[in-house]
This record gives structure tokens, C-alpha cells and sequence, in this order.
């Protein structure tokens, strides 16, 4: 699909600019002519024509950080990350969202497209590929936090009338990718990881520069306006794939034996217990064990059949160029 490039979505704000899928975003945007005003938890150089300093939920957002902009692109949040409480979640996602929305009102601004999670809704059955009329509630407090931030965005524009739409991606794949993917190159890379087992597991995810084609689509198409979005490839892969594909572009051989499936699980049992004992989370528990053998299949095709979007990646063939870019980057 052609996105229009019209004068009036000439300038933007991008919060959560610096991180992996902001920066490609800014790249996009510049590339087209946009004007790119970054938020950024602190002071920086990078992709963008100027940029505003704060913490969102923790610091009042400065005066005419939002002045002049067109759209508001909304990244910035705390992940779902290991050690995260879930007062921080509350005061980055929901708390510096509801500050964002206050100044888009103010400003007038017309148009915001909010980066969500499909975490906003509960893990899908495993025998089951959802979509957007799965609406079962979050189990964790980063789930609700972003489902709570979704809730905000999509009432103030049906109560001031202005264009938001709500995207929400499954994992976001490409070269220079962080989180978890970035680790399992690592441990890979360096020897460090034991021969995942084959589950049969289904694992949605999106290539960073297919999410941004769907942002930049959605920001500007009338059918998007108070919706919500899956991101999603069509393909669905397993960990015992990835783990395979990993092993070829590393250039290192496939191990001949997996590591039993039962005896991951009573690690992450072990780890839930551990927590227990210290008060304190732990990186290897139940939840990052399901991570690695279950399923969580989301479709992406109500985007594609009412926005036009395609994607054009997939993850097994866009593994090189991940690994490339990390032994660059390391």
C-alpha cells in the first residue's frame, strides 16, 4: 500500500524515539520528509530533527512539547521485563500516557497511533491462533497496564474527536533486535545454551520495519480511526525452529539431542520456588519457561484485509542479517 504524503502530517513527536523500534520508525519518517521531534528520558543525538527531555509518569511534560506536532507517535513505556514492579508499570504506561493524552487534547493535535502489546490480552489457548475479538483480560501487571493505557487512548479520541488507533505487536523481530531474542543470540553465539526441545509450539512475531509500514498506514487511513491492531506475520514458527535457524547462521551444527521439555519446566518450577523463599523474582521461572516451549499465535489479517498492509518478512530467512548485525554491534 502507498501511504499518502500529504503537508498536513508533516510533523511529528515520537516518544520511546531511541529505542529499536523508534529508531527505525525516525528513519522512516525523516526518509519521507517528515519533521521528527523525539521524547527521550534524557538528552541525545539520533535520529530526529530535535528532541524533548522527560520521564514520562515521573516528570511533568514541558511546556510545547507537543506544539505544532501533527501526530503523535507513542512508544515510550516500560516492557515486560524481569524485575519490573507493578507500580512502574502503572506510572510509565498508564500514568505517562494519560499525561500524553492531556497535552495531545491541549494542543489539538489530530492524529496518535499507540504502540501496545498483544500482552493486553491474556496468552491465547494454546490449540488456538487469536485475533482481535480475543479480548480475555491480562494476567500480569504489565498486561494491564497496557491494556489500561489502550482504554485511554481510544476514549479521549471518541470523546475530543481526533484520529488514534491502537497497535498491538507480537514480538518485533529484525537486525539490532533487543530483549529476548537478542539474548538467545548471544548465549548461542558464545556456547552458552543448551538444544531447545521440539514442543510443536506456534510463536507469532513481527519484522520492526513490517510494524513500521502498519504505523505509518494506520496513521493516515480513515479505516483505522478508533481501532485496534494485531501486528503479526502470517507465517507462525516454532522455538525449536528458531533455535535450528540460529544454528545455521552462526555456522555451527545442530545438536543431535534436545534438552528434555519436563526438565525445563521443573527448572522454572524450581525458580517460582526460589522466589518464594527470597521475595524477589528470579530470571528463570514458569513464565519464561512457557515462553520457550508454549504456543502464543495471533493472526495479523484484519490489518491486511482493512489497511492494505502486507508483510514482507519472515523471521527464519531475516536470521542472518540479526546475526550479522550483532557481531557488529558487538
Amino acid at each position: 500500500m502507498n501511504i499518502p504524503e500529504t503537508d498536513d502530517v508533516s510533523r511529528v513527536l515520537v516518544t520511546g524515539a531511541s529505542g529499536f523500534i523508534g529508531q527505525v520508525l525516525c528513519r522512516r519518517l525523516q526518509a519521507s520528509g517528515r519533521t521528527v521531534r523525539a521524547l527521550l528520558r534524557s538528552p541525545q543525538n539520533g535520529v530526529w530533527d530535535d528532541a524533548v527531555a522527560c520521564q514520562l509518569g515521573r516528570e511533568t511534560l514541558p511546556n510545547g512539547a507537543v506544539e505544532g506536532v501533527d501526530t503523535i507517535f507513542h512508544l515510550a513505556g516500560v516492557a515486560h521485563t524481569w524485575g519490573a514492579s507493578d507500580n512502574l508499570y502503572q506510572q510509565v504506561n498508564v500514568d505517562g500516557t494519560r499525561a500524553l493524552l492531556e497535552a495531545t487534547i491541549e494542543a489539538g493535535v489530530r492524529r496518535f497511533v499507540f504502540f501496545s502489546s498483544v500482552k493486553a490480552v491474556a496468552d491465547p489457548p494454546q490449540d488456538k491462533c487469536v485475533d482481535e475479538n480475543w479480548t480475555e483480560p491480562p494476567s500480569d501487571a504489565y498486561g494491564r497496564s497496557k491494556r489500561e493505557a489502550e482504554e485511554l487512548v481510544l476514549n479521549a479520541a471518541r470523546e475530543h474527536g481526533f484520529h488514534a488507533v491502537v497497535l498491538r505487536p507480537t514480538l518485533v523481530y529484525g537486525p539490532g533486535v533487543k530483549g529476548n531474542l537478542d539474548r538467545i543470540i548471544r548465549l548461542m553465539a558464545t556456547g552458552r545454551s543448551l538444544p531447545l526441545p521440539d514442543t510443536g509450539n506456534r510463536r507469532s512475531m513481527v519484522h520492526v520495519d513490517d510494524l513500521v509500514e502498519l504505523a505509518l498506514i494506520a496513521e493516515v487511513s480513515p479505516a483505522a480511526s478508533g481501532q485496534c491492531y494485531i501486528a503479526a506475520d502470517e507465517g507462525h514458527h516454532s522455538t525449536r525452529e528458531l533455535y535450528e535457524g540460529l544454528c545455521t547462521a552462526l555456522d555451527k551444527s545442530v545438536p543431535d539431542w534436545q534438552l528434555p521439555a519436563g526438565l525445563l519446566r521443573l527448572g522454572g518450577r524450581l525458580g517460582d520456588l526460589a522466589s518464594i523463599i527470597l521475595h524477589r523474582s528470579l530470571p528463570i521461572n514458569s513464565a519464561m519457561i512457557s515462553r520457550l516451549l508454549d504456543s502464543a499465535c495471533y493472526s495479523g489479517r484484519r490489518a491486511m484485509q482493512e489497511l492494505g498492509w502486507q508483510p514482507r518478512h519472515d523471521l527464519l530467512a531475516n536470521l542472518p542479517d540479526m546475526v550479522e548485525a550483532w557481531r557488529e554491534a558487538s
